[in-house]
């Protein structure tokens, strides 16, 4: 064993390989339950958006297109600074890993008070599902508001829940930027940026689902 394998090798793995191997595949483990777990979700909008879907169509026209449409952009964005992050980290670039990641941090944190900002303009014209539930401006007055309160009560769990995996993803790159920086990454030991990779185009790849279903219906 070398000296570079005995800093980056776990003990209860032969080589570096092999420890990648189970990195990788231990989070695409974990990834398959999320989707299992985002699943159940998804079904059930599914369903009620079958049972009601004209509620549906007026709880989708309270929300704000142009935000939803902007979120998504920075999203996207996010995941190519991850890939660069990862291409860095492949080519023993630790500080433009730091960099890359940090930027990624800007792009999310954007989302979240975008998204934090559609939260508190429903709350200001009382749509967030409760006792104060009200639909005081429907484009469709024939419509019944208690569908549009199922509509809403799934996007703020959808999105809420996403949110959080977001922000755990955030505190994660902070890790990864103060090992970045300490010059932990090199093209021999790159698989913790890659597996954080992957993690990241999961959450990106479930907004890209969400932002149809609830702003383009």
């Amino acid at each position: 064993m070398t000296t570079s394998d005995s800093l980056y090798l776990a003990h209860h793995f032969d080589d570096r390989e092999q420890q990648r191997e189970a990195m990788t595949l231990g989070m695409w483990v974990f990834l398959v339950t999320e989707i299992m777990f985002f699943g159940g979700m998804f079904l059930a909008y599914a369903v009620y958006r079958w049972r009601f879907p004209e509620g549906f169509a007026e709880g989708s026209k309270h929300l704000d297109m142009i935000l939803g449409t902007v979120n998504t952009g920075l999203l996207l964005v996010s995941s190519f600074t991850v890939a660069l992050a990862v291409h860095a980290a492949q080519s023993s670039r630790g500080k433009a890993v730091a960099w890359l990641f940090g930027i990624t941090i800007l792009f999310g944190l954007a989302f979240l008070g975008i998204k934090g900002y559609e939260y508190w303009h429903k709350f200001h014209e009382h749509l967030v599902p409760g006792p104060h539930f009200r639909l005081l401006d429907p484009h469709n007055p024939q419509v019944d508001s208690r569908q549009v309160e199922i509509f809403l009560s799934l996007y703020f769990a959808m999105t809420g829940l996403h949110a959080i995996h977001m922000m755990i993803g955030i505190g994660v790159f902070v890790v990864m930027i103060v090992l970045a920086w300490r010059g932990r990454f090199s093209s021999e030991h790159y698989a913790p940026v890659e597996v954080v990779g992957l993690y990241w185009h999961f959450v990106d790849i479930v907004w890209v689902f969400l932002y149809p279903l609830l702003y383009l219906i």
